[in-house]
């Protein structure tokens, strides 16, 4: 009996989200309009490539040059040759990389300058010079500094991704109601708890903001940063590519560029509602 319980309430509840998701206003809105963009955006693409270019592939002939990429995506024939979900792999590696170190020096620095007023004087003159630099420009130092070409990516993805989680780091601790800090000083509260029980949690929005704004400067930082260095990777892809006149295989990286940056930002929306329990509104 309890089984079968389970079994129909686990239907119900299924049944029930299929209804939800095929009511009118639903479907037009998750289904109906979001093709009729992506084939508007097609459509352009036939019509350019048809008669005003003739370099451009069609969409057809673009999934026909395209096709043993996309359904054998992890090949290898040798050094340099590799499927497209190999390269994918090495500039999520990357990215990632840079990402997390970044995250950890820009995360604390946020909160200084968010609690302090003497680390705000010092230290936004600093963010504000350098957060404008292009991060292209980063690279011939790193270079330098490694003289290698995959730390000097990391490290161009590390110093590109910490301004904007600092600065929302530090507006989102320094817009934590007083009226907070007043309880927690009322009931005693020694500094390292208000700072992980009162701060943290009330900053939690601006800090995953940051987050998201930092990675998506991360996934279109590394194609340049790639295209410079060479190596393995997306962004050497698409240089490789040109070189060879193929653009029917820079459109295929271009679609897995985009959907794999959508892909990030969606698991960093779904971390954040979990850590945050609250719901987020994609943009």
């Amino acid at each position: 009996m309890i089984l079968q319980s389970s079994v129909q309430a686990v239907s119900t509840a299924a049944s029930v989200g299929w209804r939800k998701f095929l009511r009118p206003a639903i479907f037009r809105d998750t289904v109906m309009l979001p093709s009729l963009g992506f084939a508007t955006l097609i459509l352009l693409w036939w019509i350019i490539a048809t008669f005003f270019s003739t370099l451009l592939p069609t969409p057809l002939q673009a999934l026909a040059d395209n096709w043993e990429y996309i359904s054998n995506p992890f090949f290898r024939r040798g050094v340099g040759d590799l499927g497209i979900g190999w390269l994918l792999l090495a500039s999520l590696r990357r990215v990632f990389t840079g990402f997390l170190l970044g995250s950890l020096v820009a995360i604390p620095i946020g909160f200084w300058i968010g609690t302090s007023k003497h680390a705000m004087l010092a230290i936004n003159p600093i963010v504000q010079i350098l957060r404008p630099v292009s991060p292209v420009a980063w690279l011939p130092i790193a270079l330098a500094v490694f003289n290698q070409a995959n730390p000097s990516a990391i490290y161009v993805i590390f110093i590109t991704s910490l301004w904007s989680t600092v600065i929302n780091t530090a507006v989102g601790v320094s817009s934590v109601p007083k009226d907070y800090i007043n309880v927690a000083q009322v009931l005693e509260m020694p500094r390292w708890r208000q700072l992980y029980k009162v701060i943290l949690p009330a900053s939690l929005p601006y800090i995953f903001t940051g987050l998201r704004i930092s990675l998506g400067i991360a996934w279109l930082v590394i194609v340049a940063v790639e295209m410079l260095t060479g190596g393995i990777g997306i962004g050497f892809f698409i240089w490789d590519e040109w070189n060879r006149l193929s653009l029917s295989s820079i459109f295929l990286a271009i679609l897995v560029i985009g959907l794999t940056g959508l892909i990030m930002d969606w698991l960093l929306i779904k971390l954040q509602q979990a850590v945050t329990h609250r719901p987020v509104q994609q943009t």
